[in-house]
């Protein structure tokens, strides 16, 4: 039976609050942009961009809202997961030891990760309602690219970092 990890309330410091404060004003943004743009859509907007960026799929206008409930349920989400690193998965054994060094280090990547969330569906956002409104072409074919850097070195870096501070 594996042993009960240690729980241990962990205090933000003033950069995790930072960056925890950037993500919610980028999710009101959203909404805010999102409701201050809706009486000037077409009735048919772009729903779904390809790899390079450019509109392949298309409905209602309706369905631009979307998006911020997506991103609002996402972010809210992993921050109420954010406060149990207990239950996270770690690449190496928790002890009482290494508990406070790997959980401070997960509810860090969760934290960006919430923010990178936040930013890309603001974008997709920002750059739908700019394509829908004649302002713009697609997300562009650097999006994708951009996204998947802006998920995924942080990811490794923290993996590293965890296997790093067991030793």
């Amino acid at each position: 039976m594996e042993e009960e990890r240690p729980k241990i309330t962990l205090i933000p410091t003033n950069a995790d609050k930072l960056v925890d404060l950037l993500g919610w004003i980028v999710l009101l943004a959203i909404w805010g942009w999102t409701f201050t743009h809706y009486s000037t859509l077409p009735d048919t907007i772009p729903t779904h961009f390809n790899g390079a960026g450019e509109a392949d799929g298309f409905g209602s206008k309706v369905s631009i809202i979307a998006l911020p409930v997506i991103a609002t349920l996402l972010f809210i989400g992993l921050t109420v997961l954010n406060r149990y690193p207990h239950i996270f998965n770690y690449p190496t054994a928790i002890t009482q030891d290494n508990a406070l060094r790997l959980y401070t280090l997960a509810t860090r990547m969760l934290r960006y990760l919430k923010l990178v969330l936040v930013l890309v569906f603001g974008g997709i956002e920002f750059m739908t309602i700019q394509h829908a409104t004649g302002k713009g072409a697609g997300l562009g074919v650097w999006f994708l690219p951009l996204t998947l850097v802006l998920i995924f070195i942080p990811l490794i870096y923290f993996v590293i970092k965890s296997v790093q501070a067991n030793k």
